[in-house]
């Protein structure tokens, strides 16, 4: 394949991994969305007000209870898509290795998601699944953003590519229970991907993955985003309404407009 080097080295280990977790590409964008979601907590939560960015959402807790959670997430989740140049500046953490591992000629998610999950809370865990099993398509990838350092249970796992291969071959007899009793089957197999502030997570989701009790002192804030070739397969999920081409060429947009002459 021509492909560069540095191109080669990323894609063997997202095939070897199934993720590769790298440095954010651009600091100005991370920046700019962790102090939009703390304009927003403070305009939400006045009493966050003067609290530093890090210790805000790591402490969420103690200002937000298990009760009002989803309420909250939902009135900052809202509110942070609500801004023109948000996804934009999303895309801009992981664009060169969206490009290396997806292409050049991407589609986006509409809408970017928002995970919180505070100590000790239960009702806001991921059970085990694969994303292609409920109709994605299997060329999407996932863009995991963190805007806290997730370490432990307070990150997320996936089950590696060579665990998932030996699940699909058994899966009518492990997946015959609860989705708990699937994650017990590959508990031992299962990769906790700690992944720090400032640093992006690119993982396939077709993969099994999923998250636990957070047992760790912190909250945890991540956001996910897929991104797709835009002439790839797509499952459930259509361009249009659930994704939108964000980096299209010139050439497939004078192809697409194209018509051939009349015949008399």
């Amino acid at each position: 394949m021509f492909i560069t080097e540095s191109e080669k080295i990323l894609s063997e280990e997202y095939l070897d991994k199934g993720y590769i977790i790298r440095k954010i590409d651009d600091t100005e964008a991370l920046d700019w969305i962790r102090n939009k979601f703390c304009l927003l907590i403070n305009h939400t939560l006045p009493e966050t007000n003067d609290i530093e960015a890090e210790e805000l959402l790591n402490n969420i807790h103690k200002y937000v209870s298990v009760s009002k959670l989803n309420e909250f997430r939902l009135k900052i989740i809202q509110g942070i898509n609500s801004e023109e140049i948000f996804r934009e500046m999303y895309f801009r953490v992981a664009r060169n290795y969206l490009e290396a591992l997806v292409g050049n000629e991407l589609a986006m998610q509409l809408r970017i998601n928002l995970s919180i999950q505070l100590p000790q809370d239960d009702s806001s865990l991921l059970p085990v699944h694969s994303d292609v099993w409920s109709g994605d398509s299997p060329f999407e990838v996932v863009v995991w953003l963190p805007l806290v350092n997730c370490y432990g249970s307070k990150a997320m796992y996936i089950l590696p590519p060579d665990k998932s291969a030996e699940l699909v071959e058994k899966f009518a007899i492990k997946a015959s229970g609860s989705s708990e009793t699937l994650f017990q089957s590959i508990k031992n197999d299962v990769q906790w991907l700690d992944v720090s502030y400032g640093e992006v997570l690119i993982f396939d989701q077709g993969l099994p993955h999923g998250n636990r009790i957070n047992e760790e002192n912190e909250s945890r804030w991540s956001m996910n985003c897929r991104f797709k070739g835009v002439f790839t397969p797509y499952g459930d999920k259509k361009i249009g309404e659930f994704f939108e081409p964000i980096t299209l060429r010139a050439a497939s947009q004078k192809g697409m407009a194209y018509k051939l002459p009349k015949s008399s």
